[in-house]
């Protein structure tokens, strides 16, 4: 049996998947509103999964001369048992990835369970903002976090289990904290995503099942759309990160706040 889900609700929901995948604004805190604001059917975890494989892809695209260049270190550590800072940088995700893992294995069901009400993301969204302008304001010039650092960015990853916590935005904001520049925070913090969106989605995927009640086209669409929009996101984020800082989005991540207290 087919989900029947409209153009118009494939678009709006991949583009707000792959828009604020990356930005540091809570994916979770923008689903809520047209679900809430609208009659739309449920859009499937099928559906979820597509997306994500699409915010998946962006990501590696974006960041393929890095990966590239940890396959090559991995090969000459194989061969000529050469470590460099590739394979450094590598750990450094490897061990930052490990406490979200842990964390969402231990603690997943119950943060569903309980944790999920319009409330909770909210509050989240509003506090976890108001962190990073305070990590904002304590920024340093660094590119690469050290072991231990990398070490407390994943811990506080695990935190974005929290609905409306937003992982992009944590991992920022702990990196800028411990003397990151904007520029580096970000891109480890989007390094840092692909192993963690990976798992998400391949998580996701086994609750599908064998059956897939939403129709191939409609995944695809929804695929590619995310894909896009988030590979627009990151390079855009990137780009103009320096400049711009996170009041942007921490304001608006205040007012988002309110309007769900309000609104939902």
């Amino acid at each position: 049996m087919e989900t029947s889900i409209s153009l118009l609700q494939i678009v709006l929901l991949a583009l707000i998947q792959g828009v604020t995948e990356f930005l540091p604004v809570s994916s979770s805190a923008h689903l809520i509103l047209p679900a809430a604001l609208t009659d739309w059917p449920d859009q499937g975890l099928a559906f979820d999964v597509a997306v994500h494989f699409g915010t998946l892809l962006a990501v590696v695209a974006y960041f393929r001369r890095d990966l590239a260049g940890f396959a090559r270190s991995g090969v000459a550590l194989a061969v000529e048992r050469r470590w460099d800072a590739n394979l450094d940088l590598l750990a450094k995700v490897g061990i930052a990835t490990i406490p979200i893992v842990v964390a969402g294995m231990l603690f997943k069901a119950e943060i569903e369970s309980h944790l999920r009400s319009t409330t909770v993301i909210a509050i989240a969204t509003i506090v976890f903002g108001i962190a990073l302008l305070l990590a904002d304001r304590r920024r340093a010039d660094r590119t690469s976090p050290s072991y231990l650092q990398a070490t407390l960015i994943g811990l506080a990853q695990a935190i974005a289990l929290i609905p409306g916590t937003s992982r992009s935005a944590i991992t920022i904001a702990a990196a800028l904290a411990l003397g990151l520049s904007r520029h580096g925070a970000a891109r480890f913090a989007f390094l840092l995503a692909i192993p963690a969106i990976a798992g998400a989605a391949i998580y996701t995927a086994i609750d599908v099942g064998p059956s897939m009640p939403t129709t191939w086209i409609d995944l695809g669409i929804g695929f590619a759309i995310a894909a896009v929009a988030a590979f627009a996101c990151i390079a855009a984020f990137i780009r103009v990160i320096e400049r711009i800082g996170m009041m942007p989005f921490v304001i608006y991540r205040v007012i988002l706040g309110i309007a769900l207290l309000v609104l939902v």
